[in-house]
């Protein structure tokens, strides 16, 4: 609940989980290695997802299933709705190798596959407007990076930094002001914004009543955890989280 001091909160919501059954029907690359698809179906009618940073979860059968129990058997592997409408849905995929099961289907199923859609079960939500933002991830927080940044109001103090492997890994993003891009070139993933944020001092805090959100790699949980510390920022007003974890490819980040 708002104290009455602040001007923004995160509400936690539940959503009803539902199962619905699309199909592949666009491709788009934004980057060599970033893929962007529209998922179509009459099942998508009443999709939501109140919350920015929200998880659905998408299922890779085979083929076509016949229950919701065979879908739920199917592999599987979370991400953030980007944008929808009654009947579609648009997901982005950063793809490198060809490892795992929903990164090379995004980047090669055929248009008219079926795939399944779970969620969202919950969402945090930013009610009323930060004073401040600090936005920081690698590729694959970008979506989530997207849809904060949309409510960030004009000439309002922010800073928006994400890590990618190189200028090539770039994308384009509608925000109030410029995306800050890390390279990491050769090195582990999450290596050059841990050191990004570990060179953050109290002086460098982006403003008063700031929203933080730092999501990458397991890795950088720990040094996004003491740059609230550093900043004085209240944890019940940042979202700190690995969205995946390296050597794991079932791992999902917490909700």
């Amino acid at each position: 609940m708002n104290d009455g001091k602040s001007g923004f909160t995160i509400e936690r919501r539940g959503l009803d989980l539902r199962f619905r059954s699309v199909r592949l029907t666009a491709r788009e690359w934004l980057a060599p290695n970033y893929v962007r698809v529209r998922l179509s179906g009459a099942e998508l009618e009443g999709f939501d997802s109140p919350g920015a940073d929200d998880h659905m979860r998408l299922f890779f059968p085979a083929g076509l299933t016949s229950s919701v129990e065979e879908l739920r058997a199917a592999p599987s592997r979370e991400y953030t709705p980007l944008a929808w409408g009654e009947d579609w849905l648009d997901v982005e995929f950063a793809v490198h190798g060809d490892e795992g099961v929903a990164a090379p289907w995004a980047a090669s199923a055929p248009l008219g596959s079926f795939v399944g859609v779970g969620g969202p079960r919950g969402s945090a939500v930013l009610v009323g407007e930060p004073g401040s933002w600090l936005l920081a991830g690698d590729e694959t927080a970008i979506p989530a990076i997207r849809r904060f940044a949309a409510q960030i109001p004009a000439g309002a103090p922010a800073r928006i930094v994400i890590e990618v492997a190189s200028s090539a890994d770039e994308v384009a993003i509608e925000a109030p002001v410029e995306v800050e891009w890390l390279h990491r070139g050769d090195a582990a993933a999450g290596s050059a914004l841990i050191s990004f944020l570990d060179g953050l001092g109290e002086a460098d805090a982006v403003g008063d009543d700031r929203f933080c959100f730092i999501a990458a790699e397991q890795a950088i949980v720990k040094p996004g955890r003491a740059l609230l510390a550093r900043w004085g920022t209240d944890v019940a007003k940042a979202v700190v989280k690995g969205y995946w974890k390296r050597g794991e490819a079932e791992y999902h980040a917490p909700h």
